[in-house]
């Protein structure tokens, strides 16, 4: 019978470097394409001074809304500001701002009001421009502009 001579047992160790090299390589990899971006939405509130207790209306606060409507071809057909039906008249639709804004500047802390045009897929630009036109001003008598609404935003075109 043979007899089996106690083997010596190699030490196995863990070679540690390759592992601290990977761990290392992966830390600058996502250090490197980490990217600082803004939160999203708007988190700004801003809060309206203490009223004497008064209920008043006022419809700067609110975006005006001036919807465009085309016909196939993409002329004009109708536009209607808050639900006024103006027909394609420009000069009326400068009335009415005039009426709903005023032409008073707006105070420094104001931002003023504030219109969202809704327009048909197909309506042409130079629709777009008159209204743009007929919202932001005009000139007066004396040959000073006259500032109506500054801020101007688009909604999303429909088909």
């Amino acid at each position: 019978m043979r007899m089996r001579h106690e083997v010596e047992h190699e030490k196995n160790e863990l070679n540690m470097t390759s592992m601290i090299d990977i761990v290392f390589l992966l830390l600058v990899f996502f250090v490197m394409t980490f990217k600082i971006v803004e939160m999203e939405g708007d988190f700004t509130v801003r809060m309206p001074l203490a009223g004497d207790g008064n209920p008043t209306t006022d419809v700067t606060d609110l975006p005006l809304k001036l919807r465009l409507r085309a016909d196939n071809d993409g002329k004009l057909t109708s536009m209607s500001l808050n639900e006024i039906n103006l027909g394609t008249d420009f000069t009326k639709l400068r009335a009415n701002v005039i009426g709903l804004v005023g032409t008073d500047e707006p105070a420094e802390d104001d931002d003023g009001p504030e219109i969202e045009i809704d327009t048909d897929y197909n309506l042409r630009y130079a629709y777009v421009i008159q209204a743009i036109t007929s919202v932001s001003g005009y000139r007066d008598d004396t040959d000073q502009v006259v500032k109506l609404i500054e801020k101007i935003k688009f909604a999303k075109p429909r088909r």
